[in-house]
């Protein structure tokens, strides 16, 4: 296969990894100084994305925007469109002006989307704003990952994408804690915050130097005056692009990616409309909850400190990655690397299987532990896997690609995966099926305004939260959703075991 070129630049090569401690010290200066960086936009860029179904689906009368899950999956769609295949397009535009430049740029784009969705509430708005934070992020993530290769070995970058994926994960845990207590307060308090937080990435920028400029303005100096030429950035992509390596890689991962984002796209709201999370608080603290402070803002509670808040749910993801990634990764360090992210693809399934299987609050964290887990195998495999085929003068170019099989995954999934929700487990939908079915005239149910229809079910029986919830919940196949979501991540898995057998293939031909 190489002597017809396709892979002449490509280093499909295993290296073998420096022992824990020694990949741990080798990580250097910079490495850690983009590490902060990634911290700082993830509690900003969480703090929002982990509520964004929440408030998209909120009453108007209580501060949300009033839209269906199918209105909020059109948004999610721009979203994952805008975000996803910017890196793919533009990320060869930080290899040629500078990380530096990019990461500045990027920064001023995030901090006017937050500041567009405090001042237009509405869907859109909303939308302006969420494309606006999906450029910004889409043009971060090259800048970033880009200097964090070139600033690491092979030998221990295994370590390096495990740690850096930890340190990621600090800010999604952080992220949600905040909304989580501002969004009770008012939904603009959360917006303004983190345009507060992203613009602290200014600071750390002051003390950052891009690893190998002079190679990068040599070569720019070549080009200006003659000496090499330089093909357009889209033809030397779209030639990278036409690889079978990774177009491969891009048919391969596009359902696990599906079902991922699902999970944090959906999930959220799922737990808002059926999960109990009271039993939390109720076995920890007892019936009466918590008054105690400290224990309603460090789990995610209420501010009355009897139930978890949906965000906080969702932040056992990032604190079980943050705090033990590292571990993972150096256990996995002596395994293949696409062996790994085909058993994180199989928990991943599992964890969408009992998800829709049942209600339990318990179940939900255990469901949730079991992704993570599945996440820890896969995800930060990812970006070494790119890093490590990638020509030497293309890897910011070829960690945007990691997003091609996101790309395509996550923008099907930002539309269907809301839709999907709507058509089989929406509350708002199933109680106005209900109060239909128990007399109230279709007319009435139709001016019932969006986010209202389970409240006024509730006046309408007499009864309470709760026995409605798991009256709706018992006459409805509300898993279905999520096994039809699983089932896409579980197609998936076969393709990544496909694809794994043919690069390892590949890698005992080029010896």
């Amino acid at each position: 296969m190489s002597s017809t070129g396709v892979y002449q630049d490509n280093d499909l090569k295993d290296v073998k990894q420096l022992k824990f401690l020694a990949s741990l010290v080798g990580l250097g200066y910079i490495f850690w100084l983009v590490g902060g960086m990634e911290i700082v936009e993830r509690i900003a860029y969480y703090g929002v994305k982990a509520s964004a179904s929440l408030y998209a689906t909120d009453a108007v009368s209580k501060g949300g925007l009033g839209l269906t899950m199918s209105d909020y999956g059109t948004i999610m769609f721009i979203f994952a469109l805008t975000q996803t295949f910017v890196p793919i397009v533009l990320g060869g535009t930080a290899d040629r002006i500078g990380y530096k430049e990019t990461i500045a740029v990027s920064t001023v784009i995030k901090i006017s989307a937050y500041l567009t969705m405090a001042a237009y509430p509405s869907f859109t708005g909303f939308t302006v704003g969420a494309m606006l934070l999906a450029f910004g992020t889409g043009i971060f993530k090259p800048g970033i990952q880009g200097t964090m290769v070139k600033s690491v070995r092979r030998e221990n970058s295994t370590m390096a994408w495990g740690v850096f994926y930890q340190l990621v994960n600090i800010g999604g845990w952080l992220g949600p804690l905040i909304a989580v207590q501002l969004r009770q307060l008012d939904w603009n308090y959360l917006f303004y915050a983190c345009a507060a937080i992203i613009s602290l990435n200014f600071i750390l920028l002051l003390l950052y130097q891009e690893p190998d400029k002079q190679q990068r303005l040599e070569q720019e100096r070549k080009i200006k005056s003659g000496e090499v030429s330089q093909k357009a950035l889209w033809r030397e992509t779209l030639a990278e692009v036409k690889k079978p390596i990774v177009l491969g890689y891009m048919i391969a991962f596009s359902g696990f990616w599906f079902m991922f984002n699902a999970m944090f796209d959906v999930l959220p709201k799922h737990i808002e409309d059926w999960v109990n999370t009271s039993t939390i608080v109720a076995d920890l603290f007892g019936p009466s909850g918590t008054q105690n402070a400290f224990w309603i803002g460090i789990l995610g509670l209420n501010h009355a400190g009897t139930k978890v808040m949906p965000e906080y749910l969702m932040s056992i993801n990032f604190l079980m990655i943050a705090t033990t990634c590292f571990i993972i990764a150096g256990v996995t360090a002596k395994y293949r690397i696409l062996s790994s992210m085909l058993v994180g693809c199989i928990f991943c399934c599992l964890a969408m299987f009992l998800v829709g299987f049942t209600p339990g609050a318990w179940a939900m964290v255990v469901a949730i532990a079991v992704f993570s887990l599945g996440e820890m195998l896969l995800s930060p495999k990812k970006g070494e896997f790119m890093g490590n085929i990638a020509p030497s003068d293309k890897k910011a170019m070829y960690l945007g690609f990691v997003m091609l099989p996101q790309g395509i995954g996550w923008t099907l999934e930002g539309k269907l995966g809301p839709w999907l929700y709507d058509l089989y487990a929406s509350k708002d939908n199933l109680a106005r099926e209900y109060l239909q079915q128990l007399g109230m005239q279709s007319e009435k149910v139709a001016l019932i305004k969006n986010g209202e229809a389970f409240d006024e079910l509730v006046k309408f029986t007499n009864s309470n939260h709760q026995t409605m919830t798991d009256v709706l919940f018992q006459a409805n196949n509300i898993g279905l959703a999520w096994y039809i979501i699983a089932t896409v991540g579980a197609i998936s898995g076969v393709g990544i075991y496909l694809y794994a057998k043919w690069v390892y293939r590949l890698q005992k031909q080029l010896g």
